[in-house]
Formats: structure tokens, C-alpha cells, sequence
């Protein structure tokens, strides 16, 4: 592709990412709610797929590993996660995954990530939290084949594929982790309804996103959805929140803190006709999207989610997996 027609490329996808980033207010995401189901998820997902692709491409892989908003505890007299020196360039990254994953033993267990992106949390999954296979599924082939290259080994393999379409057998892994890739999904309720397939009895899904904090009037418009639709469709699924926090706190304290690293990074590697709105996608502090959260306009949830006849069980579990205050 021509160097004219990658910037170009790059130009609208960061706009459709930009703006599905301020779920409430996006208008564009709405002209696939006139198309027919099949073709608007179509569409979606070739959309989501692209932009992030542009997205990596002003991020080199030895610049950053994740590409979550991240999570920053707001005590600083919290004692600080123990990160190597080539870690500590994605703490915040990294410390999300840990708040996510951290309420539970993990060790031992078959895990599957569903949207891995770069690969950084399911590697620091695979690492820290020891379980015995883990497994990073994501839509793109080629942050597939980045993933690979930077930290597949034995017991840790990534592999391209639909969230909605899970290429795992029934009931094949005791643990599923989401982190900040389902508000794209075109249907959360086909997520849901396969994340409940593959997981073994006495599994659960680890659950992290941001939603509308209030959306009355969405219904099933595309990346419009709120809290209260969320929790509908979680209950839909036959699932039970048997933990819950609201991190947008946390989330809006973290991209302050990595407000100067990303906006350095952007406007070092972003082209200036969509700087813009690469910063906005960022959420780099002063953006629209930045501002959605410090409003409340946008929240972001951790959950742990486990199947209807599971959840007797679950809270004990994650009270006895979780670490002492």
C-alpha cells in the first residue's frame, strides 16, 4: 500500500476509534445499526480490526506492551508492584491485569484471554499468577503474530480468533480473562454465551471494560451500551457477579500519571493531521475520552463473573484466593 493511502487508512480508523472511545456521544457507529445483523458485525469487526492495526503502527514493540488505560492505586502509601526494569515502561498496563486477576488462584489452571492485543497480559499472567496454560486469543492475525514472536513458550501460545466464535471445545478451560476489548464486540450476548461453553464446571470469567455510566435511550445501537445494559446481559448469560469494583478512579489517576509518556510517544510517532484523535484514543489526560472518565460520563468495572450454579461457591473462593489487607 502506498505510503498516501496507509496514512489515509490510518486517518479514519483512528477517528472510528477515537470515537468509539466516547461510547455515548459517537455518531458514526450508529449508521451500522441500519444494516442487518450479520453485516453490521461484519463491518464492526473489519473497523475495530484496522484501527487497531493503525494504532500499532505508531507504536514500535519495544515501546510499549499493552494497550489498556491502566490502573494506578490512588493511596500513594500503597505498597508498589515489584516490576522488572524492561517492565516498568508498562506498569500501569501491567497493574491492571494484576487488580483484574490478583482476587483468585490461578495457579495450576487452563486460562484463555480473549482479546490479548500485544500480549503483555497474558504473558504477565502466565508468569506471575502460574497457571498451567495460558492462552491468548485475539481478532487480529497480525498482533497474533507479534504476540508470538515476543513471548510464546512452552505453556503460553496465542492464536487468532473470534470472541464471538471461540475456537476452544466445550468446557476446555477453568478460567476466561476480558480486559477492555468487550465493548467492542459487536454482540456482547453471542461473548457471553461462548465464554459459558468453554469454561469447566467451577469456572469464571475475569472480567475488566469500561461502559456508559448511563445511556437510557441506547438500545441496541452500536457502541452505545451502558452499565445497566451490561448487567442485563450478564444475567442474560446465565451468569453471577460474585465480585465487583469500580476502578474509574484508579483508571483516570493511571493515565494522568502516563499522560507524558503516551503524549510524548504520539506526537513523536502519530502524523499531525490525526494527532488529534490518536491523543483522544489514548485517553491522554485533557482529551474528550479522559474527560468522559474524570466526569463519569464513562465507568470502568472489574468483575469476577462464574455460571448460576457456581456462584454458591464463588465469593468464599475469592475471599479465600484473595490477598490479606
Amino acid at each position: 500500500m502506498r505510503p498516501r493511502h496507509v496514512a489515509t487508512a490510518m486517518g479514519v480508523t483512528a477517528v472510528v476509534l477515537a470515537g468509539a472511545r466516547r461510547l455515548p456521544r459517537f455518531r458514526p457507529l450508529l449508521l451500522l445499526a441500519r444494516l442487518s445483523p450479520r453485516s453490521r458485525s461484519r463491518a464492526q469487526k473489519l473497523l475495530f480490526k484496522a484501527g487497531y492495526y493503525a494504532v500499532n503502527r505508531f507504536i514500535s514493540s519495544a515501546e510499549i506492551g499493552f494497550l489498556n488505560y491502566g490502573y494506578a492505586p490512588i493511596d500513594e502509601r500503597v505498597e508498589q508492584l515489584e516490576l522488572s526494569p524492561e517492565s516498568e515502561v508498562d506498569r500501569y498496563g501491567i497493574q491492571l491485569y494484576d487488580k483484574i486477576v490478583g482476587a483468585v488462584s490461578l495457579r495450576g489452571l487452563d486460562v484463555l484471554e480473549v482479546g490479548c492485543g500485544r500480549g503483555g497480559g497474558a504473558a504477565f499472567v502466565f508468569e506471575r499468577r502460574e497457571p498451567r496454560t495460558m492462552t491468548g486469543l485475539d481478532l487480529s492475525a497480525r498482533a497474533i503474530e507479534t504476540c508470538r514472536r515476543r513471548y510464546a513458550r512452552p505453556g503460553l501460545r496465542f492464536v487468532a480468533g473470534d470472541a464471538e466464535r471461540l475456537p476452544f471445545p466445550d468446557a476446555s478451560v477453568d478460567a476466561v480473562v476480558n480486559v477492555e476489548s468487550s465493548h467492542c464486540y459487536p454482540s456482547m450476548d453471542r461473548f457471553l454465551a461462548e465464554v459459558t461453553r468453554v469454561l469447566r464446571p467451577g469456572g469464571m470469567l475475569l472480567f475488566a471494560d469500561l461502559r456508559a455510566t448511563r445511556n437510557e435511550d441506547a438500545g441496541d445501537e452500536p457502541g452505545r451500551a451502558d452499565v445497566a445494559r451490561l448487567r442485563s446481559q450478564i444475567a442474560a448469560a446465565g451468569l453471577v457477579v460474585v465480585d465487583e469494583e469500580d476502578i474509574t478512579a484508579n483508571v483516570v489517576r493511571a493515565l494522568a500519571l502516563n499522560s507524558p509518556r503516551m503524549r510524548a510517544l504520539i506526537e513523536r510517532r502519530a502524523p499531525n493531521p490525526i494527532r488529534s484523535e490518536v491523543l483522544n484514543f489514548a485517553a491522554v489526560e485533557g482529551s474528550a475520552t479522559y474527560r468522559s472518565f474524570e466526569t463519569r460520563e464513562l465507568s470502568y468495572l472489574r468483575m469476577i463473573l462464574r455460571p448460576a450454579p457456581d456462584a454458591t461457591d464463588a465469593a468464599a473462593v475469592a475471599a479465600e484466593s484473595s490477598p490479606s489487607p
